[in-house]
């Protein structure tokens, strides 16, 4: 399938020229991209997200706010004013909260970040953590479905214990973003908890963000279209 709405590439470039460049070249491709803090905090970042959703790209904004109530519920009233599709605050419950209050009566979907994929057991282990990163995300999972949020961001690794835990509670439209996608053979970069794309798919997530594998592809439009072909095999749920 071209251009599969499941899949968000993340324009993770260092200038808002070179992502402009890569949207181009990956052309009809493509109808959904993640802007991450890079490019967010570049001079015209977010009118670099509002131009792809006047040119009808889907715009997952990457901020990963996390502060106190209500610069949250402004920061978050904010980006939903200026049109965003979905965006992304961190898995604390007052945080999680207030971007509900703020984004309410919009059509941006809140997502929580539950662990970032970067992070090993060890890692947390290190941080202060006395839980596994399972645990860890499976917690913050149950404190967003209590919070309202619209869905989640976990690795493809905790996916379906997120999608077993949604269910259970009646939320069948909770959303399940999971970067560290990989398709077979490529290269994990820095993520620690990867899987390919069926293989997240078949866990139970909603989207999947792809950047690396199709931005630094020779011919980023082709690499979207394998990895589109993959999923493709893997019917979309509801």
């Amino acid at each position: 399938m071209l251009n599969d709405p499941r899949l968000i590439v993340g324009l993770d470039l260092p200038s808002v020229e070179a992502a402009r460049d890569m949207v181009d070249r990956i052309g009809d491709g493509v109808g959904f991209y993640k802007i991450g803090l890079t490019l967010l905090a570049r001079p015209g970042g977010v009118a670099f997200a509002h131009e792809l959703r006047a040119r009808g790209k889907q715009v997952f904004q990457d901020w990963k706010l996390h502060d106190i109530g209500a610069q949250v519920e402004g920061a978050a009233r904010a980006v939903a004013d200026g049109g965003c599709d979905l965006l992304t605050v961190h898995a604390q419950p007052q945080v999680m909260t207030a971007a509900v209050r703020g984004a309410g009566g919009t059509g941006t979907r809140i997502l929580a970040v539950t662990v970032l994929t970067s992070l090993s057991d060890a890692d947390l282990k290190d941080i202060g953590y006395g839980a596994t990163a399972a645990e860890l995300v499976a917690k913050r999972v149950g404190q967003a479905l209590d919070c309202g949020v619209d869905g989640v961001v976990s690795s493809p690794l905790e996916a379906a214990a997120a999608r077993a835990m949604a269910d259970a509670a009646g939320r069948p439209d909770f959303l399940i973003v999971t970067p560290g996608v990989r398709p077979a053979g490529a290269d994990r970069g820095d993520q620690q908890r990867v899987a390919t794309p069926a293989e997240a798919l078949n866990a139970g997530a909603s989207h999947l963000v792809v950047a690396r594998p199709v931005t630094a592809d020779p011919d980023p439009r082709a690499a979207a279209a394998r990895i589109a072909a993959e999923m493709s095999a893997i019917r979309p749920r509801g």
